[in-house]
């Protein structure tokens, strides 16, 4: 199979750029043959911002480039990962006036989202979820903290409303949970042209010992990763085990700071390589996910299921679909620091439970998340939407 993966990267690197990255190697492995067209936002910068506004909605620039690229690639397939803001939506078209099905994988929240998250003012957020303006994402700046940059993504969801671009060109979308499928199918996204399937770990790293007697964050130290909840949960009377904290962001001061006056009981490592945060998964005895906004996926959690470690996370969002709650780790109150600290200590407590655990995190692992799981269902969704593809000819 012909494969035309598409993909915007970001200026600071994602999950999404991991995923994409991942796809195309194991696609590749297969014996696929895989073309890439790239864009990256390091060039945003040189744009003027009405063009780049613009161009955000329609760039004509890639509609014509895309149409050469099928016209002389001849792909069997177009994959879209992300297209903000430098790709543009007018990707589909050409993808589909040359007679191409189209997929796109849903890594964030923006069809329904200006922002992409559903959170604002730090708690969770639908008041856009369902309109096909988002007017309240513009008047609360909620993109970039800028009401003209939330109105240019606003504007280029409602403009792909009424063109169709989302029901008509699009064959189908790859939601990552259950709980994303269910806020595409509220924007407008019909039942039938979207499918889950989880994100994957590949190289397979393996079950740890868990012997390190230590809990592990790992992620970027932004409040709607709950940074604050988790620090607090450390400062709670009674004893938790040592915290080790992997990542770097805007929190990265008051990470600092709390990892100083701790008297040894949290450790911030900074930022670390994908081997480095496995050996941290490997020995750590629980992972902790204190998000508080509703996240699409949660990559750091099936890396710990690999290592066989069980996670504790709020229970919101993707975390709550993929951690089950007494099986593969706990599930605690978002925003809780009292809640968090009971159910580490439960945990650490439960030498028993804990085992048990560890070994259901590990066979979740191989059920669901392994390479040859996602290429199977990957395979699978590009030979469904081969098959459903009508040409669209307007």
């Amino acid at each position: 199979m012909r494969i035309l993966l598409v993909h915007n990267y970001y200026q600071q690197p994602g999950g999404e750029d991991l995923v994409y990255a991942d796809e195309a190697r194991l696609l590749a492995a297969h014996g696929h043959d895989v073309i890439r067209y790239e864009v990256h936002n390091d060039s945003v910068g040189q744009v003027n911002k009405l063009l780049l506004a613009s161009r955000t909605v329609w760039s004509q620039k890639t509609y014509r480039r895309m149409q050469d690229v099928i016209r002389r690639e001849r792909p069997d397939l177009v994959h879209f990962h992300n297209t903000l803001p430098l790709v543009s939506p007018s990707a589909y078209h050409s993808a589909a006036h040359g007679g191409v099905p189209v997929v796109q994988t849903v890594h964030n929240y923006r069809l329904v989202c200006p922002n992409g998250l559903l959170f604002r003012d730090g708690a969770p957020c639908e008041d856009c979820v369902g309109r096909r303006f988002g007017w309240p994402g513009i008047l609360h700046a909620c993109y970039r903290n800028s009401r003209a940059a939330s109105a240019t993504v606003a504007t280029m969801t409602a403009v792909h409303h009424v063109l169709g671009t989302w029901t008509r060109y699009v064959t189908l979308y790859i939601a990552l949970t259950n709980f994303a499928k269910e806020r595409l199918l509220q924007g407008g996204i019909p039942p039938d042209r979207v499918v889950v399937k989880p994100n994957f770990v590949d190289p397979d790293p393996g079950i740890g010992a868990g012997d390190g007697g230590y809990a592990l964050f790992v992620g970027r130290l932004t409040p709607e990763k709950g940074i604050r909840t988790l620090l607090a949960a450390w400062k709670m009377p009674g004893t938790l085990p040592p915290l080790r904290i992997v990542g770097d962001g805007p929190l990265a001061g008051e990470v600092a700071e709390a990892a100083s006056g701790s008297s040894g009981t949290i450790e911030w490592l900074g930022t670390k390589t994908t081997p480095e945060v496995h050996t941290l998964m490997a020995g750590a005895m629980c992972l902790v996910c204190p998000s508080e906004w509703y996240e699409t996926f949660g990559r750091v959690v099936i890396e710990a299921f690999a290592a066989g470690t069980p996670v504790i996370g709020s229970s919101l969002g993707a975390i709550a679909e993929l951690v089950r709650s007494g099986e593969t780790g706990l599930l605690f109150e978002p925003g809780s620091p009292e809640k968090l600290a009971v159910a580490v200590r439960d945990l650490a407590q439960d030498t028993e439970g804990l085992e048990r655990m560890r070994r259901a995190c590990r066979q979740e692992f191989v059920d669901r998340f392994t390479a040859d799981r996602n290429y199977t269902a990957l395979v699978q969704t590009y030979r469904l939407a081969i098959e459903r593809h009508h040409p669209v000819t307007s």
